[in-house]
């Protein structure tokens, strides 16, 4: 075939997609626009929060595509099945809504989470049980999540011909496949296996306290396969979920937020306790971190030269705590340099007379 016979050729073809061409591509437009106009009608009468409204926003793109691509299916099924190139346009046309239909449920899958949270807000008293809901919903809506692609994707692989006729040969070698899958995604399947695990015994929640390989950092977000903990400083630190089963880590708000903490004086052997018991009682009652509960001044060491003396104290969250903590050591600090300046600590020395030779 020339090329003069090879363009009369598409330029018959293109003459015969002319019309279901127009028609299929007008047919997707109005569709889009209409849902378009429906969708702003539903969004203005109803409220935001309300369950059916989340699943409507966090889908919407996605249930309109797939819409307008079923109304581009219907127009070239009823298309004559002479036209070339049918098949093909079909077959894309079906991958594109079997990818929009995976969209679109992960998409109301992933609103499934945000509509469980609303449901469970933070109230007062009740924060331990909104947070372990929001950990355990975050997890598994996330492993769903990661089914459905698969899912899709595998209904996207069987439209392919060649795929279904492999169906044998993937069966007779599954097991050999699955060894080598197996060792080749152990990483992922142990985080995985490690999410559900952690989703249902709650070492830590969304919002924890935890105490990881020497950071402060609290629980921000927590995916499928790693936890990302926000560093006091706004550093963020990315943590497999497996090193949470195979290693120790502090969670100082499991139980409760309050916490209590200490602050460390050293001073000379002549510094009276009561002076400093009675200050520090005084800043106590006027730092707004204190929360009333834990309020002790301690002699926890003495040494060779000075004394040790802890002052313990507690605060609803590590933050206050932190502050707290920081204001009391400045204030007794300062305290003893204005009133106690003799009982610093201090090196004392002993001269002693050489006889003469």
């Amino acid at each position: 075939m020339n090329d003069f016979e090879t363009l009369n050729v598409l330029q018959a073809g293109l003459e015969d997609w002319f019309r279901p061409g127009v028609t299929a591509l007008l047919s997707v437009v109005v569709t889009f626009v209409v849902y378009k106009g429906v969708l702003s009608i539903i969004q203005r009468l109803t409220r935001s929060k309300t369950v059916p409204r989340i699943f409507l926003d966090a889908s919407a793109t996605a249930l309109g595509i797939v819409i307008a691509l079923l109304v581009l299916n219907g127009v070239l099924e009823a298309a004559s099945p002479e036209l070339p190139l049918l098949d093909h346009v079909q077959h894309a046309a079906t991958l594109l809504l079997i990818i929009a239909l995976t969209w679109a449920v992960v998409r109301c899958t992933s609103s499934i989470g945000n509509v469980i949270v609303a449901m469970n807000p933070v109230l007062e008293g009740q924060w331990k049980r909104a947070r372990k809901v929001e950990t355990q919903t975050r997890f598994l809506v996330r492993i769903l999540n990661i089914l459905i692609v698969i899912l899709g994707l595998g209904a996207a692989l069987m439209t392919f011909e060649p795929v279904q006729h492999l169906g044998g040969s993937l069966l007779a070698s599954a097991g050999i496949g699955g060894i080598i899958l197996g060792f080749a995604a152990k990483p992922v399947l142990s985080n995985l296996l490690a999410g559900m695990q952690i989703a249902l015994t709650q070492p830590f929640r969304i919002d924890d306290v935890l105490h990881v390989q020497g950071e402060w950092c609290w629980v921000e977000e927590v995916t499928a396969t790693y936890v990302v903990l926000r560093v006091w400083d706004l550093r963020r630190l990315v943590v497999p979920l497996q090193w949470f089963i195979e290693n120790p880590f502090q969670n100082w708000s499991r139980n409760d937020t309050e916490l209590t903490g200490p602050v460390f004086i050293h001073v000379d052997y002549s510094m009276p306790i009561e002076p400093l018991r009675t200050e520090f009682n005084r800043l106590l009652h006027q730092a707004p971190q204190w929360n009333g509960h834990t309020a002790t001044v301690q002699v926890t060491d003495a040494g060779d030269t000075n004394i040790e003396v802890r002052l313990l104290m507690s605060a609803k969250d590590s933050s206050g705590l932190w502050d707290l903590r920081c204001a009391i050591r400045e204030g007794m600090i300062t305290f003893i340099q204005e009133q106690f300046p003799d009982q610093l600590p201090r090196v004392r020395a002993r001269l002693v007379d050489q006889p003469d030779q």
